[in-house]
């Protein structure tokens, strides 16, 4: 399984402010190991760092895109199913039972739910208002995602193993016009999960998140 380091930084020295440029992201590890195994274009530049201070599990990423397509009809979790995004899925067990997803795009909107095998998906479940805080930045070149997460939501909810392992999906969406003017989603992930068509909703496409010094 693929592994992830997530460095360790001292407990209320971190913020977020959707730029990633806060200096203690320098510790962090520069993940761009990404592709789209079920397309032959190139999927863009992408960086995902993640770090902890052992009250707050800090994530961001900064996608290159020079053509972002978002869905602003409304603010529903439908309007950011149909938006460039990234997303980060967390999973209890190897058996996805259950699993939590969240699906973020450029405004900093939130698609969360929570899902079991087979793709049973909870639309109604929000991750707790009080343990996730969302930034988001967007330039014409580039639009960057940060992601504080509280640590001890993620206990609650079993996600940190006895390992101090998180078991995560590292995925984003991007949404390219076809010739008949709709706009086809590109699936992109860290981990290949080996399937014939893209899917992330599958026990194979996680990695882990090794969370130092925790």
């Amino acid at each position: 399984m693929k592994t992830y380091k997530v460095n360790k930084v001292d407990v209320n020295h971190m913020s977020i402010n959707g730029r990633v440029d806060h200096p203690l992201w320098e510790n962090a590890v520069v993940l761009t190991d990404f592709s789209s195994p079920w397309h032959f274009e190139s999927v863009g530049d992408i960086e995902f760092r993640a770090l902890h201070d052992g009250e707050t599990l800090f994530v961001s990423y900064i996608v290159s895109d020079s053509h972002l397509h978002i869905d602003s009809s409304d603010n529903s979790k439908k309007s950011v199913d149909n938006s460039d995004r990234v997303e980060l899925f967390l999973r209890s067990d190897k058996y996805l039972d259950p699993y939590y997803c969240l699906e973020i795009d450029p405004l900093a909107r939130v698609q969360d739910f929570m899902a079991r095998p087979n793709r049973q998906f909870d639309f109604t479940w929000d991750w707790p208002k009080d343990a996730i805080d969302i930034k988001s930045h967007m330039t014409e070149d580039y639009f960057c995602v940060e992601v504080a997460l509280s640590m001890k939501t993620l206990k609650e909810f079993k996600l940190i193993q006895g390992d101090a392992t998180i078991e995560a999906g590292i995925y984003r969406a991007k949404y390219n016009q076809q010739k008949n003017g709709e706009f086809e989603p590109t699936w992109i992930t860290w981990v290949d999960p080996q399937t014939e068509t893209p899917e992330f909703h599958t026990a194979s496409s996680f990695g882990k998140l090794q969370l130092e010094n925790y």
